[in-house]
């Protein structure tokens, strides 16, 4: 890893697309996020502590657990970015500096063509995956504790949680619609070994999935899918979500117009890296609070 922990967090940005998106759910996870970026300013936030020896050493502690590399948390974030640069097409420095401008980019969304229904469920399930790997290999648990991920989702909050809510949003009901549960489902059950090697998410992150070989790695992929599906179901019936209320939020921050809907699942995957950018906050927080139980 080049940079360090508390670069990672210090140089979280402050607005872009990513966090504009983010926060056009807050309607989805009231409160739960708020964009905390800068290393001392979440040791203080997390911990309440106002003394400067004190959150020296807690920051010093965080930092040492960070590049032990018998923890797992530097996989943990190569687990978060590596899936991020995956679902990133060509071209997307070029449109998120247009949107930083502030240009109009509906033009743009003319060059970009919704993802077939195959690939955006391998990587809505890829992207599960990584969650569940980088809850493992921040918790210290076997790669392939997929009943521990699943019990812990009722207890995810902050930006946990508000990770899993742009997955349901941004990953499956935008660009696969209400059903999108079922459908994922089914194309993992119909999916040869042969179609998960030829995708650039399983390529990228193949080598930590738990399996031995492409057809064991399919079955896990199914088995970890499988036993988050009661979760995801309830979480978009409990809060009542569908493609069209997450889309008028979404609108609410980025102008996108109706005849353009269907290309949002692939502007969102070239201009948002909201798998890192909360995953580097949880990061954070995880070590801090590790950090200052150990102090």
């Amino acid at each position: 890893m080049s940079k360090t922990v508390f670069e990672l967090v210090d140089q979280l940005p402050k607005d872009n697309m990513t966090v504009k998106a983010l926060r056009s759910l807050d309607f989805v996870v009231p409160g739960e996020w708020n964009n905390l970026i800068g290393f001392d300013n979440t040791i203080r936030t997390v911990t309440g502590e106002t003394d400067e020896d004190l959150i020296q050493q807690i920051g010093d502690r965080a930092i040492y657990l960070y590049n032990d590399k018998s923890e797992g948390y530097q996989r943990a974030l190569w687990l978060y970015q590596t899936i991020d640069s995956a679902s990133s097409a060509l071209g997307a420095a070029a449109l998120a500096n247009k949107v930083a401008q502030n240009v109009p980019f509906l033009s743009m969304l003319g060059n970009l063509t919704p993802k077939p229904e195959k690939a955006q469920t391998i990587d809505l399930s890829l992207k599960l995956v990584t969650e569940l790997l980088a809850f493992c290999q921040i918790n210290g648990l076997p790669g392939d504790s997929i009943g521990d991920f699943a019990g812990a989702l009722g207890d995810y909050g902050g930006e946990s949680l508000m990770r899993m809510a742009a997955l349901v949003c941004f990953d499956g009901l935008i660009p696969l619609g209400p059903d999108f549960i079922m459908a994922t489902q089914s194309w993992i059950n119909k999916l040869s070994p042969s179609d998960l090697q030829e995708n650039p998410g399983f390529k990228a992150i193949g080598s930590m999935i738990p399996g031995g070989n492409p057809a064991g790695q399919l079955g896990f992929i199914g088995d970890s899918f499988g036993s988050v599906t009661g979760w995801m179901s309830s979480f978009v019936s409990d809060r009542g979500l569908t493609p069209q209320n997450v889309m008028s939020h979404l609108q609410s921050f980025v102008e996108i117009s109706a005849d353009k809907v269907d290309y949002v699942g692939a502007f969102l995957d070239m201009t948002t890296n909201y798998y890192e950018h909360t995953g580097v906050q949880t990061l954070a927080r995880r070590l801090i609070e590790r950090a200052a139980a150990e102090i």
